[in-house]
């Protein structure tokens, strides 16, 4: 079987549309010469005359009647499908987005970031799940729709970033500590006891040492998996976490913070996503939301 030339559509829909080679050479911007020997490729590949010569002009066949509907909604179907989409009307979008993102993000942004999705699309929902790891195989998977980061330089090109927000680590301590008072030098920082955040349980893995001096030694006490863990231990003891300041503000509260004693690095936290959702409208419109909720905080 010989296969179709689907460019053909589009001349057969001009060719019925306007019932003259003249009219529809014009509309297609070919030659006479050109459009009847698209013609007769049509004819040909239907078995039928499709317009056939009365006076002066051509009038349909009953075959080129019957297929006049159908191959305008054809082509109409094709050029929706190769033109960018256009606007959607957030109100009638019924669709669930999984964002995976560290404890504190959702503390911080969580409720700010539901109260405006639910204002502007009420049929979108919003699934949060804990970050585990920096393993990027759930958002090129489907699995995750967005993702919150501090990105890495060897993050593989199959992952578009954009920041959201600068922040940097502070100290804290529980209410009434020793430190409460009188502030916080290097030498209390190096001489207390810590806990601190990795996600795989290892000290020397710890999520706050690439923005810390190097060579840091500080008496660390216990390693926990998120900073809700490190804050909860620190609230109801002497221990200091090591935290990001703008990402756990909200899981701070009534505590006290300190700027860290020493030089650090202030970091980016970014959104993350696969470029399959670039052009995608809804999620356009989710990452502006998250943008927007993260700069207003």
């Amino acid at each position: 079987m010989q296969p179709v030339d689907l460019n053909l559509l589009t001349t057969l829909n001009v060719l019925l549309s306007e019932g003259s080679v003249a009219g529809a050479a014009k509309r297609l911007r070919l030659s006479a010469s050109a459009t009847s020997r698209a013609l007769a490729r049509l004819r040909k590949a239907t078995g039928d005359p499709l317009l056939v010569r009365a006076g002066r002009g051509l009038v349909a066949t009953p075959r080129a009647i019957a297929l006049r509907e159908r191959v305008r909604q054809l082509v109409e179907e094709a050029e929706s499908v190769l033109r960018p989409e256009e606007l959607i009307d957030l109100a009638t979008v019924d669709r669930t987005f999984t964002l995976r993102t560290s404890d504190g993000f959702i503390e911080s942004f969580g409720a700010r970031l539901l109260a405006r999705v639910g204002a502007e699309a009420p049929g979108v929902r919003l699934n949060f799940i804990h970050k585990l790891n920096k393993d990027s195989a759930p958002l090129r998977e489907g699995l995750v729709d967005l993702e919150t980061a501090v990105v890495e330089e060897h993050l593989g090109p199959e992952v578009r970033t954009q920041g959201l927000f600068r922040d940097r680590l502070v100290c804290v301590v529980r209410k009434g500590h020793a430190l409460d008072a009188g502030g916080m030098t290097r030498g209390d920082y190096l001489e207390g006891r810590h806990v601190v955040v990795s996600r795989n349980g290892l000290e020397a893995d710890a999520v706050d040492l690439p923005f810390l001096p190097a060579g840091l030694k500080r008496d660390v006490c216990s390693v926990v998996s998120g900073f809700s863990a490190a804050l909860a231990l620190a609230r109801d003891s002497d221990l200091i976490a090591t935290v990001p300041d703008r990402h756990t503000r909200n899981l701070r509260k009534g505590m006290t913070s300190f700027s860290l004693p020493m030089p650090a690095t202030e970091f980016t936290v970014s959104m993350l996503w696969h470029p399959r959702m670039d052009a995608d409208p809804a999620h356009r419109w989710l990452r502006s939301c998250v943008r927007e909720v993260c700069a207003a905080a």
